[in-house]
């Protein structure tokens, strides 16, 4: 009978605290003390960079005359995306690498899962609109200016940030109801979704469904959209007779697609994948392409493979050393 009421006691403790939980702590990398150094410059340095190298493309997007069009708006606003999205995360590994800690409330942990998979959700729709984008001006150059005027570019880009909230209000909602009734370390370097279902106890299988429904939703259905644009864009290129026509059609869309590959083959292992068949370092190296290593290529795979940024890159150079020139 004593035993009976001890386990009682113990049992009503722990629903206690999975109710009362008031924080979680990320582990990050605290499995390799001797590189938290280390790992804190490089990804300081890449979150530097990929806030200065978005933000000259936003600059470039908005002044120069010669890029004021529907693809760059898609791309400014693409910048700025890539902007947030890495601010969701960075920053709080990055404090979390200074100081050993990675205490984190359960609310913070709440806002920032949603951050990311809002924004996450928002560039998956912000790539398919620039797939079409690309579809109207090689398929259908005539009526370009038609169907993608001022306003439509204005509703998709509108259309790919406000149709998230709403989803992943919920979707976060759904995930923090659960009891985690067991171990309060996440083993990851920011709040997502893999990591938190595996601390939790009771039966997640709605949880689980939820989250394939939305991936399919906001991942796999802009991917094949996207599939589907390019099958027609690469249909069309392949009727043009000029070598040079068709070098010029695959050089517009080749950034695109490279983009488009990387950024959705590491989501959709991470979303789509049976969590129990994810090791938690494999999570964590996926989740670092999609979230910081992915964002720092994107600047360089449009500008590289751009011959009009690159002229409006130079063209702001030499106007900054002209102002420069002047002051002096």
């Amino acid at each position: 009978l004593m035993k009976f009421y001890q386990d009682e006691d113990l049992f009503k403790r722990e629903n206690s605290n999975a109710s009362t939980r008031m924080e979680f702590i990320l582990l990050g990398f605290s499995n390799v003390p001797h590189l938290q150094w280390v790992l804190f410059v490089i990804f300081l340095f890449m979150y530097v960079t990929i806030l200065l190298c978005n933000s000259i493309i936003i600059l470039l997007a908005k002044t120069d005359p010669s890029l004021q069009t529907p693809m760059y708006y898609f791309l400014s606003n693409f910048s700025f995306l890539e902007i947030c999205y890495v601010t969701a995360t960075i920053p709080r590994m990055l404090m979390d690498l200074c100081t050993l800690k990675g205490n984190i409330s359960v609310l913070a942990c709440a806002t920032q899962m949603y951050f990311v998979l809002m924004l996450g959700g928002t560039e998956c729709l912000l790539l398919a609109a620039m797939a079409y984008d690309r579809y109207v001006a090689i398929c259908q150059p005539l009526q370009y200016s038609l169907l993608m005027k001022n306003t439509v570019c204005l509703q998709l880009v509108a259309a790919s940030w406000i149709s998230g909230i709403p989803v992943e209000i919920g979707q976060t909602y759904q995930i923090f109801s659960l009891p985690f009734c067991a171990s309060n370390r996440i083993d990851h370097f920011f709040c997502d979704i893999p990591p938190l279902l595996k601390l939790a106890c009771g039966d997640t299988f709605m949880n689980t469904v939820a989250v394939y429904v939305v991936a399919v939703g906001f991942v796999m259905v802009p991917f094949l959209l996207i599939i589907v644009s390019y099958i027609k864009i690469i249909c069309n290129i392949m009727k043009l007779s000029s070598a040079k026509g068709m070098a010029k059609a695959f050089s517009t869309c080749s950034s695109h697609l490279i983009v488009v590959v990387l950024f959705y083959g590491t989501a959709s292992i991470t979303y789509l994948q049976p969590n129990h068949s994810q090791s938690e370092g494999m999570g964590k190296i996926l989740s670092l392409f999609y979230t910081i290593l992915i964002p720092a290529l994107n600047p360089i795979i449009y500008t590289l493979r751009n011959k009009d940024i690159m002229v409006a890159l130079r063209k702001l150079h030499n106007n900054l050393l002209t102002w420069w020139g002047n002051l002096k």
